[in-house]
């Protein structure tokens, strides 16, 4: 990695139907981290992407008629793409598994793992979840109910296993328990929460099987480079995309620039990628991962958000109705960033309402058309500073820093609440200054510019700090202020220090208030 590096990933996700805001809020979380490294002056690069392979891609595609590449394409350009638009990603590649620069890459790497000794032949016979295309253990199973009553099913998925028996390809995991552990204790930000942290080395404690990383009973993937006759197990293949999207097998030095990653995913499959994904690298002889970041799920009615217990809301469904912006915001603010989260339109339309558009987007409005109407629109200089002028500027100094230190632990939802410190006490500043007042007495003149004054610099210091989250509208507030150069090239970081011309100009509201919500039926 070069100094400055920042490389981060969401999953890529499986294309066997499309995507739900659960995908979307990884893919927000991830894309907030890489604007704000970015706009830190950090090379940041977001990764996200498909994946494209494996039974329960090959058994949808057969429902429809369709080959599983038809079935990719058809999904990738119509659902999972568009997703990227609908909540305002703005990642760096966007990787598929069947693309030829992974697939080519992918074998080389298992190709290096068979030639040095770390994968063997043997058989196996388990219980296998599709929906998670996953072996399981007898602990991550439960008694079926209803239609499934009498049979074992996932835990996750609530469907029932299969019962294989296959001659497959067994990567040698086990002997990587000890070199896996010393990771753990030795850097306890690997894997982050704490509470999945814990899970991860519990796990690893209990003692480490080794991989079956090949199918031979279909023929939907990587074939195995030595045996055409099996394709590589599609989470083996999957966690490659990593590396093979930041040059591996083909370009050294992007390579050596951009690795290693931090992974954000989903804590349902955070053993993949702090345990199966690590011991991979370390018998390539590749540098782990930065981080590991296994967040909470999106719950709706107390249960995961899943398309098969016809849980699953289409992002669309929020944003035609709220914006981009709003979604980003919520799901990043009311949720904090690790923990289990419960979606419920009710909260959605009241934040919406009272911090966006009676908060934020409400401050916004007033100091624009303060300035319009008791200036011309031109930004006063400011007379001399009370102790009230000082505080709003040592809030915005301390705000700043404060989200800076929480978005390198990945806080998220702590970082935007430090933030809104200096939209609440801007608004209190406002409501105690009394500019409107102010106005009616020529001899308060130099008290009023400089009200006014603080309010605008509080105003594009807010801008610059939540641009990360809510690019839309902070973008059409830094037009309306008048800041200098591209709100995306501002340093976030030193968000104070922000500059902006003579003048404000005409502000529509950020957040229009939406009378009514109807809430969606399931589709």
């Amino acid at each position: 990695m070069s100094a400055g590096s920042f490389y981060i990933t969401t999953p890529i996700f499986y294309v066997n139907d499309v995507p739900h805001i659960g995908h979307a809020y990884t893919e927000v979380a991830a894309d907030v981290l890489a604007r704000w490294h970015r706009q830190s002056g950090d090379d940041a690069w977001l990764l996200t992407g498909t994946d494209e392979h494996g039974q329960k891609i090959l058994r949808t595609a057969i429902a429809n008629g369709v080959t599983p590449k038809e079935w990719a394409d058809r999904l990738v350009e119509t659902a999972w793409k568009p997703l990227l638009q609908t909540v305002n990603i703005a990642n760096d590649d966007f990787i598929r598994t069947t693309d030829e620069r992974h697939e080519v890459n992918a074998q080389k790497f298992l190709q290096h793992l068979h030639d040095e000794g770390h994968i063997y032949t043997g058989e196996y016979e388990g219980y296998y979840c599709v929906g998670c295309e996953e072996y399981k253990q007898t602990g991550d199973l439960v008694d079926g109910t209803g239609d499934y009553a009498g049979q074992l099913v996932c835990a996750i998925h609530s469907k029932p296993v299969e019962l294989l028996h296959e001659k497959n390809y067994f990567f040698k995991m086990s002997a990587f328990a000890d070199r896996l552990l010393a990771l753990y204790e030795e850097n306890p930000d690997f894997v982050q929460p704490e509470a999945a942290r814990n899970e991860v080395m519990s796990f690893v404690k209990r003692g480490l099987s080794d991989l079956s990383i090949s199918r031979s009973s279909f023929d939907w993937g990587i074939k195995v480079p030595w045996d055409e006759s099996h394709v590589v197990y599609v989470w083996f293949d999957a966690l490659l995309n990593y590396i093979t999207a930041a040059g591996y097998g083909q370009n050294d030095e992007e390579f050596a620039s951009r690795w290693p990653a931090t992974h954000i995913v989903g804590k349902d499959i955070l053993r993949f990628h702090a345990v199966i994904w690590p011991a991979m690298l370390m018998a390539a002889g590749i540098e782990v991962p930065k981080q590991v970041f296994g967040h909470g799920w999106l719950l709706v009615g107390g249960e995961k958000m899943s398309k098969s217990k016809l849980t699953g809301i289409a992002p669309s469904q929020i944003t035609d109705t709220f914006g981009s912006d709003a979604f980003r915001y919520y799901f990043m603010r009311a949720i904090s960033f690790g923990q289990d989260g419960s979606f419920s339109w009710e909260d959605l339309s009241a934040r919406y309402q009272s911090e966006l558009a009676n908060g934020f987007g409400n401050l916004a409005s007033r100091v624009i058309a303060m300035v319009v109407r008791y200036c011309d629109g031109t930004v006063p200089a400011a007379g001399a500073f009370t102790a009230d002028d000082l505080a709003i500027q040592a809030t915005e100094r301390r705000v700043t820093d404060a989200a800076t230190s929480f978005i390198a632990t990945l806080a998220i939802h702590d970082a935007l609440a430090s933030v809104w410190q200096l939209v609440d006490e801007l608004n209190g500043y406002i409501t105690l200054q009394e500019p409107w007042a102010l106005a009616k007495n020529p001899d308060s003149r130099e008290r009023l510019d400089t009200v006014l004054h603080t309010a605008v610099h509080g105003l594009g210091t807010l801008a610059v700090l939540l641009s990360p989250v809510i690019p839309v509208a902070t973008g059409k507030l830094w037009t309306a202020l008048g800041g200098d150069g591209a709100l995306a090239d501002q340093r976030v970081d030193r968000a104070w220090e922000w500059t902006g011309g003579a003048r404000v100009s005409a502000l529509e509201p950020l957040f229009p208030r939406i009378e009514s919500i109807v809430e969606p039926s399931d589709g």
